[in-house]
């Protein structure tokens, strides 16, 4: 297996150095290149394809965070590109890996540390990543604002609630080794994604993972408490967020699909980063997305505003 950095913006991090991705994980630049060139791409440019029928699954639920998938398809990116496209939410890593394995999906967005993590375990051997979406990680513990826990060595002693297989739980290790936490005296406990809110408001848990713009959802279910955010890329800094993975197998089967899916993909992500005032629109005739964040671009890498029906990208800090 080999790695070949992904060229231009895909490859820097926020510090301006290239940063190749993990050695076991491969992202090929022959799909990347044409991703990014292709978003000037005009409806019919691919006449004499046969249409491909795809299932996506988003990262995690249908949050606003989700939402340029949506536009992609609502403004015809994936027509443009001869596919038919099934967006389905996604649960926790594990959960969207064994439904591409199982061939209930094509592609997926998933985080790109447990990706690195499932590597090196060899785990992820029947996957490859074919496209970088997010900077930086997004993955954060969230609590009460009660006093009971205020900075990360507060968790010793709590119970945290995550989705089964989600990074939160996989990188937590990590996190802890730098942000001086001894792992031993935390517990994890799992649930369903959409339980985790209803958790914590009632206090079976006293933390939860999540991704910081979940910070509204789970400020209205813990009402009145406020929301205390601890965000993993304080301590893991180089880390990218979501990335776009599909089989090896359907790589092999049919590169061109892959190709076509990843260019639309992007091309969805590029127009919601690039025209910002007007991403509002994004599903509004199709999808309702979960409110997702109106915290400033400063405490995030990809922050969305949203209302039900609409969905507004505020911050640019996206790997398009």
């Amino acid at each position: 297996m080999h790695t070949t950095a992904p060229p231009g913006a895909l490859a820097q991090s926020r510090r301006g150095r290239w940063q190749p991705l993990a050695a076991a994980v491969v992202v090929l630049a022959v799909l990347a290149a044409p991703a990014v060139v292709a978003c000037s791409a005009t409806p019919g440019q691919n006449a004499g394809h046969l249409v491909g029928k795809v299932t996506y699954l988003t990262a995690f639920g249908t949050f606003g965070r989700e939402g340029f998938v949506y536009l992609a398809r609502d403004k015809g990116y994936f027509t443009d590109n001869d596919l038919e496209v099934e967006v389905q939410p996604g649960s926790a890593g594990d959960t969207n890996l064994q439904l591409l394995a199982a061939g209930k999906a094509q592609f997926a967005s998933i985080d790109y540390s447990g990706a690195v993590m499932r590597a090196g375990n060899n785990q992820f051997d029947e996957f490859v990543v074919v496209a970088a979406l997010q900077a930086n990680t997004m993955i954060a513990l969230m609590a009460k604002d009660d006093g009971t826990i205020r900075t990360p060595r507060d968790l010793e002693g709590k119970t945290i609630g995550a989705a089964k297989g989600s990074v939160p739980e996989y990188m937590f290790p990590g996190y802890a080794k730098l942000a001086g936490i001894n792992v031993d005296k935390v517990t994890f406990v799992n649930f369903a994604p959409q339980q985790l809110p209803s958790m914590l408001a009632g206090g079976k848990v006293d933390a939860i993972g999540q991704f910081v713009p979940g910070k509204p959802a789970i400020t209205t279910a813990i009402a009145p408490h406020s929301v205390v955010i601890l965000p993993y890329n304080t301590y893991m800094t180089d880390l990218y967020g979501n990335v776009l993975v599909t089989t090896k197998a359907l790589l092999r089967k049919d590169p061109d699909l892959v190709q076509r899916f990843t260019r639309a993909l992007l091309r969805g992500l590029t127009y919601a980063v690039q025209n910002d005032n007007t991403a509002a629109e994004c599903g509004t005739a199709t999808h309702k997305a979960v409110p997702a964040t109106s915290l400033p671009c400063s405490e995030g890498n990809w922050l969305i505003e949203g209302d039900e029906g609409k969905v507004h990208l505020t911050c640019k800090d996206v790997i398009a």
